[in-house]
């Protein structure tokens, strides 16, 4: 059950969260900015009014800000938070022109740029495979262990005991694949492949959907089978496989961030369902009554988000940085800055 945290925890949470990730994430654009040579003038973690702020011994000036809605790592020869290039970069002198953002190689510029959403994937690796080794990876088959009347699955005719071999043309390993499968596509017809007996025959059906609410009021569509696994199968992970496995988590989260993704700009679903600060913070303290574990295994989901996100081909971002650097490439010289804007 849910549990509406309260307006103190959820804010709490939401710090917790987000705080760590925006400074894992602006530190990856700090530290290969270092490598490569490029003077870092501030790094925020927030963005408003000051709350306290020091210098380090390379100038760079580390500040907390009133609003921890992002952060930003600001490179001399930025202009703003938002890394346009400020036209002066070009007066410098040679020496600090040198240590600047703009004046260094292509492949640098979008190491830099790329260093950010990276850093946030691995950040999450190391959580899921610290998961893994201490939990053990879920290897239930995909087997119908019990059918509910009514429910999709059984209008389609799969029986307790069916081994489900695809769903969409999609292979499935484990019953977690079905899940994941069927809770993105709500109410949406799929064409199953199952077994039965030795025997391998297909089955057309639809994907249940049933109406699930938040606590805060938000309701959404969540795909359902009607089907529940059989005795569970979890498997030991040594330290070795444990990054293995949490790749594997990983990119099966992404790739349900893209289908989704693909639905909502389809117009299959909401806009609304991709979440903000304001979602987020809400889940945050959702995640917080439910224990430590649960809530360190939402940091490691917001941590997947925010690098799939931040690579989004939008031009405040990451990714449109990084299309800039691709389009420049091509074309051999920068892209306008009436363009970028």
């Amino acid at each position: 059950m849910i549990h509406n945290p309260g307006f103190l925890l959820t804010v709490l949470a939401f710090v917790a969260v987000i705080g760590p990730l925006v400074f894992v994430h602006e530190l990856g654009h700090y530290l290969v900015g270092r490598w490569c040579g490029v003077k870092a003038e501030a790094f925020s973690i927030g963005f408003g009014p000051e709350l306290f702020a020091w210098v380090d011994k390379r100038g760079t000036r580390w500040r907390v800000a009133a609003l921890p809605l992002g952060g930003y790592v600001r490179f001399k020869g930025d202009m703003n938070a938002a890394s346009m290039t400020d036209p002066a970069w070009l007066e410098l002198p040679a020496a600090e022109r040198a240590q600047s953002f703009p004046a260094k190689p292509l492949w640098q510029r979008a190491a830099i740029v790329a260093a950010g959403p990276a850093i946030n994937f691995l950040f999450a690796i190391l959580i899921l495979a610290t998961f893994a080794f201490v939990h053990g990876e879920s290897r239930t088959p995909a087997v119908a262990g019990q059918v509910q009347p009514g429910s999709a699955a059984a209008a389609a005719g799969i029986l307790p005991g069916d081994r489900i071999v695809s769903l969409g043309g999609r292979e499935m390993t484990t019953f977690d694949d079905i899940r994941l499968y069927a809770q993105i596509r709500p109410g949406e017809a799929v064409a199953m492949v199952i077994e039965r007996d030795g025997r391998t025959f297909a089955k057309d059906g639809k994907i249940g959907s049933v109406t699930e609410d938040d606590g805060f009021g938000n309701k959404f569509q969540i795909g359902r089978l009607g089907l529940a696994p059989g005795d569970p199968v979890v498997e030991p992970v040594s330290l070795l496989r444990a990054p293995v496995v949490a790749v594997e988590r990983t990119g099966q989260i992404v790739r349900t961030m893209v289908e989704t993704m693909g639905q909502i700009i389809s117009g299959g679903r909401s806009v609304k369902e991709l979440g903000g600060p304001l979602k987020i913070a809400q889940v945050s303290g959702q995640a917080a009554t439910m224990g430590l574990e649960s809530f360190i295994f939402f940091v490691a989901l917001i941590s997947i988000n925010l690098g799939f996100i931040n690579l989004l081909p939008i031009p405040m971002l990451d990714g449109g940085h990084l299309l800039f650097y691709g389009i420049e490439a091509v074309q051999r010289r920068p892209v306008s800055e009436r363009v970028q804007e």
